[in-house]
Order: C-alpha cells, then sequence, then structure tokens
C-alpha cells in the first residue's frame, strides 16, 4: 500500500474518540432519552475533553444527528445483508419480517430511536429532516420489495408494514417483546398474503 492510499484509509476511518463519544451519545440517547442526557454525560462516559467533543461533533445536534446516522445505517446495512442471502423480493420480504421480529425482541428494546427523536423535536430542523429521510427510504424500500413479490397495491402494502413495525417497536417496549414480535410477524405476514395476485 502506497503512503497516499495508507494515509487516505486512516483519515477516512473515524478517530477512536469520535467512536466513544457515538458510542457513548448512542447508549444514552436511546435508553435515556436525548435532551435528558447532557453533554458533560457524554463526555464523561466516553472518556474525551469537551475540546474534543466539540472538535468531532462541533456541539450535541451533530451528535444527535451522528447517532441517528448511525441508526439508519445499521438498519440499511440489514437490508443488503438480506439482500446478499438472496435476491428474490419475495424471500427479502420474508427476511425483513424476521428482522424487524428480532430488532423488537434483541436490540430496540425501547421502542423505535426515530419515533422516540422525533417526539422530541417537534419542529422542523436538521433532526426531523433526518428522520423523514430515513423514513421515506425504508417506505420506498418496502414498496419496491412488495412491487417485485407481485403484491397488489405495493403502496399501500409498504405504508401499511412501516405502520406496523412502527406500533411494534413502540408496543414491544410497552407490553413486552415476547408478546409483541410474534404479533408482529403474524400480522405482517397476513398483509402480505392478502395482497398476493
Amino acid at each position: 500500500m502506497s503512503t497516499t492510499t495508507a494515509a487516505s484509509a486512516a483519515a477516512s476511518r473515524p478517530s477512536p474518540a469520535r467512536e466513544r463519544l457515538l458510542a457513548a451519545a448512542t447508549e444514552l440517547f436511546y435508553n435515556e432519552g436525548i435532551h435528558s442526557v447532557g453533554v458533560d454525560r457524554i463526555i464523561e462516559e466516553a472518556g474525551v475533553t469537551r475540546a474534543t467533543m466539540y472538535k468531532q461533533f462541533a456541539g450535541k445536534e451533530g451528535l444527535v444527528l451522528a447517532y441517528l446516522e448511525g441508526e439508519d445505517q445499521g438498519l440499511r446495512g440489514l437490508f443488503a445483508q438480506a439482500a446478499q442471502a438472496s435476491d428474490d423480493p419475495a424471500v427479502l420480504l420474508d427476511l425483513v419480517i424476521d428482522g424487524i421480529e428480532a430488532d423488537i425482541r434483541d436490540r430496540h428494546t425501547r421502542g423505535c430511536p426515530f419515533i422516540n427523536a422525533a417526539a422530541e423535536y417537534p419542529d422542523e430542523g436538521p433532526v426531523r429532516e433526518l428522520i423523514a429521510d430515513h423514513r421515506e427510504w425504508f417506505r420506498e424500500t418496502l414498496r419496491q420489495l412488495a412491487e417485485g413479490a407481485g403484491l397488489r397495491d405495493p403502496t399501500p402494502v409498504a405504508a401499511s408494514l412501516v405502520l406496523l413495525r412502527d406500533a411494534a417497536l413502540v408496543g414491544g417496549y410497552l407490553d413486552g417483546q415476547d408478546r409483541v414480535g410474534p404479533a408482529f410477524a403474524r400480522t405482517a405476514r397476513d398483509l402480505i398474503a392478502a395482497h398476493r395476485s
């Protein structure tokens, strides 16, 4: 590897301090709420200086955006991983349902990070814009899968799947993942079966 290539690769990798800040913020924001967690707490958890935090994120909103971008990238990564397992849209829809059920049970046990953030940021701005972009991508991806699988009315099917996921993530937090996860999967599969041509 040339010196230029090595330097470029090193520059594209996030610094360890940035990674620690983002990991601390992700855990705290998701588990305790964005507005209830101050910058000082994140700095303390990450073991960095205030100057480092502001150098990496230029403020709390930058850190909030990076947290939500990480959540978005995580979900997009799951879709990409599923697409490597199969290129059949019907199989991918089934994998998406399995993935959402697992997410409700194993990862997002305190609701949807995007819904939670939207509740804390009710006004227009960069956070709400990022949330809207994420939701539009998710809805459109589901619509494309539904269309590819030959389902009738793919746009309403996608909208219904998004609604079911929203309800399941919130319901899993309130009523327990073991009750809500299987109910989500069953309802989503019933919806898909009802729209098969």
